[in-house]
């Protein structure tokens, strides 16, 4: 049962992946209110206009064409806005553009007097999202990357595709960075209490091959949708609606999104994904996984790759 019917949702950017998430909030009828900002009005007035016909069925909702001025009594805003990642271009090769871009969209948000929550899918959406936390001087908990909610989404697939067992029967976390040094956390990784390496190992005499497939699908798959379609946002604007109806629910439920560290995983000062549980306020809590020895080196040597790019990338826009 959805405990804030009253619930309203900005949503900045309405790019592929921002109508795609538009479109989803309007199928699960979440929230009284859905305004769309975007750079060009006609695209945000054209999709309210082809969305409200659709509320007939299942909502009272209202969407509508949106200013920066609509963001102060918002609940929660979700930013999708910045240049879109090209085939062959790593999500960390957007950052200088897209930092300029999120600083714009969250001065402009905090004018409006906003006090609600951030949800950021925009890439390179760590750093992104630790910029809209330092830009609008929240706390931690009250901004949340979408991080590798849709990697763990697709790691869960790439196993039930190999074991032969409904997806949603699967526990797996793909933790780091929502990139290329993102890591599976096998240790944790479970089929119904039972390891998911043992159900893999009775389907393959090569486990470590097998998990290293499995991986690689999840990690590059995102650079094959590009070179097929030029985009991906089907899947990232239906991990964003499941985690709004986290928020509006008030649910605290357990997704692995980007949360800020603060000393988790002996970590600090960039977002990474780990499992947290969400709810009205937030991150209600950041869950520290236990991880062994490989996974305790990879998660390092994410943050690091991440932490580099991040101090570069912030030091140069607090230089303009």
């Amino acid at each position: 049962m959805i405990k804030n019917p009253n619930f309203k949702v900005i949503l900045v950017g309405d790019g592929s992946v921002g109508s795609s998430f538009a479109f989803a909030m309007t199928l699960k009828g979440l929230g009284r209110e859905l305004g769309i900002i975007d750079i060009n009005k006609k695209k945000t007035i054209g999709d309210a206009m082809d969305l409200n016909p659709v509320l007939t069925y299942n909502s009272t909702k209202l969407i509508y064409s949106a200013d920066y001025s609509d963001c102060k009594d918002a609940d929660l805003v979700v930013i999708t806005s910045g240049a879109p990642q090209k085939p062959g271009e790593t999500r960390l090769q957007l950052v200088d553009k897209n930092l300029k871009i999120i600083k714009d969209v969250v001065d402009n948000i905090m004018k409006s007097g906003f006090d609600g929550l951030f949800l950021v899918a925009a890439n390179p959406v760590d750093i992104l999202s630790y910029a809209v936390k330092e830009f609008s001087g929240f706390p931690r908990e009250r901004v949340i990357s979408s991080g590798t909610s849709l990697d763990s989404a697709r790691f869960c697939d790439e196993i039930s595709r190999f074991v032969g067992v409904d997806r949603r029967d699967i526990t797996a976390y793909i933790m780091g960075e929502h990139g290329d040094s993102s890591f599976p956390c096998w240790s944790n990784a479970n089929i119904a209490g039972k390891k998911a390496t043992e159900w893999i190992a009775e389907k393959t005499d090569d486990l470590e091959a097998a998990k290293e497939k499995i991986y690689t699908n999840v990690r590059d798959v995102a650079y094959r949708i590009i070179e097929n379609k030029g985009a991906t946002y089907y899947g990232v604007a239906t991990v964003l609606a499941r985690i709004c109806r986290h928020i509006i629910e008030d649910s605290h439920s357990i997704i692995t999104v980007g949360a800020c560290l603060e000393g988790e995983y002996g970590l600090s000062g960039v977002y990474m994904g780990t499992p947290c549980v969400i709810g009205r306020n937030g991150i209600e809590k950041i869950i520290e996984v236990e991880l062994d020895e490989k996974e305790k080196e990879l998660m390092e040597k994410s943050f690091k790759a991440l932490k580099e790019v991040q101090d570069k990338g912030m030091a140069k826009v607090r230089e303009n």
